[in-house]
Parts: C-alpha cells; sequence; structure tokens
C-alpha cells in the first residue's frame, strides 16, 4: 500500500471537492491499458513515497512494485482508476476479496463478524495501492481514487494491509477515515500488517461501530 500524508484540514468521506481538483480526471483503466502505463507508474510509486529524513522506514524498490503489480494484474476483478492532468498525478488499484476469506488468513484472532458477513456476500474491495503524487490537494485526490474503485464495484467496505512498520501511511490512512481493525500476518511471510477497513455508507459504517484499535496494542472490539 503506498499513499502519502495530506496537507491541510481532513474532508470527510463525499464532501465536496475545492475547484482546484477540477482539471483532475478519472480514468478506469483496462489491464493493457495498465501494462502500457507500468514505467510511468513506477515513476510515480518512486515519486509519491520518498523517505522523510531520519524514517528508518524503507520502502519497497520500484521493482518490488513492478512484480507486485504484475501478480495483482493477473488476480480476478482487478481494477485501477489513474487521475491524470498533464501527467499522472495519482492512482489506486486493487480487486474484489473473495468469499473463501483467504485475504484474512492470518489475522490475529476472530475475524469481527460483521467483517465476515461483508466478505461472505461479496461486499468487499481490497486496495492494493492508492498512489498520490506530492500536489497541494493530495489527500481530497486520493479520496477520489478510492471512491471511484469503490463505487464501480458497488463494494460496501474498502480493505487494505499496511507494515506496522509504514507509520506514514498508516496515519494518512487514519485522517481519511480508515479504521484499523487488527493485525494480520501471512504464514509464509515475515510482515506483520495492520489490516485496515473503509466503509462505505451510514450502514455499513454503524456495523463497524467497536472494530477501530490502535496500531501496536489490543484487538478488536465487537463482533
Amino acid at each position: 500500500m503506498t499513499v502519502e500524508p495530506g496537507r491541510g484540514q481532513s474532508r470527510k468521506p463525499g464532501d465536496g471537492e475545492p475547484s482546484a481538483m477540477a482539471p483532475v480526471r478519472l480514468r478506469r483503466l483496462n489491464r493493457w491499458q495498465v501494462d502500457s502505463l507500468r514505467e510511468d507508474l513506477a515513476d510515480l510509486y518512486v515519486e509519491s513515497r520518498a523517505t522523510a529524513p531520519g524514517d528508518p522506514y524503507r520502502r519497497p524498490s520500484r521493482q518490488d512494485f513492478l512484480n507486485r503489480l504484475t501478480t495483482d494484474m493477473r488476480r480476478p476483478g482487478f481494477a485501477m482508476v489513474i487521475a491524470e492532468m498533464d501527467r499522472l498525478m495519482g492512482c489506486a488499484f486493487g480487486f474484489p476479496v473473495r468469499d473463501d476469506g483467504s485475504w484474512w488468513l492470518g489475522f490475529e484472532g476472530p475475524l469481527p463478524r460483521s467483517i465476515e458477513q461483508l466478505t461472505v456476500s461479496c461486499s468487499v474491495f481490497a486496495f492494493a495501492d492508492i498512489m498520490i503524487r506530492p500536489h497541494p490537494q493530495d489527500r481530497g485526490l486520493a479520496r477520489r481514487v478510492q471512491a471511484r474503485l469503490l463505487t464501480d464495484h458497488q463494494a460496501s467496505l474498502g480493505t487494505t494491509l499496511v507494515d506496522r512498520a509504514d507509520r506514514p501511511t498508516l496515519a494518512a490512512l487514519h485522517s481519511w477515515g480508515w479504521m484499523d481493525v487488527g493485525e494480520l500476518r501471512r504464514p509464509a511471510g515475515p510482515t506483520t500488517f495492520r489490516a485496515l477497513v473503509f466503509p462505505v455508507g451510514e450502514r455499513t459504517t454503524a456495523r463497524m461501530d467497536g472494530l477501530v484499535t490502535m496500531p501496536g496494542g489490543g484487538g478488536s472490539g465487537g463482533a
């Protein structure tokens, strides 16, 4: 997952964006179009995640990103939305979560019942990445691209996994309204992830009440 903290005051999902965002166009890409933009997307990845001085966390390399993109493109239902002006400004991509619950493999403790129910009903969309080029309205742009993917897939819940050591990304997601629901570790991998969700609409948001946990401790409340 690739996101950078926005600037200024946070906005609620669905808020109107300032007029400065109007020139930015959102466009859904098919797999062929994504493949033709691989190098541009890799450039965006590098520019959107410059490591702050003193930050010990080192994000995956450009080549790691390209390898992961190739893998994700093969997943059923893969989708990408890009934001562009005179150049590529941002993108988000991901895929629907399967109803067999495999996305949640390695979740610490029992999966909250509300999330399990939404997963079984094929109402969850997984964000593999959100990348935004540094811009005065980067927070609003990130909200727009993620909202477009969720709307296109008629998803009730977005989800993503973030390395728990990647504090800037976690902070950005929290500021955009994402909820931290616990830790997850894949059996074959060394990385411990924070699992986050983004509810769509008041009804789904209400179902998430009591699930929020803070990074570094505690399990989800409620079920």
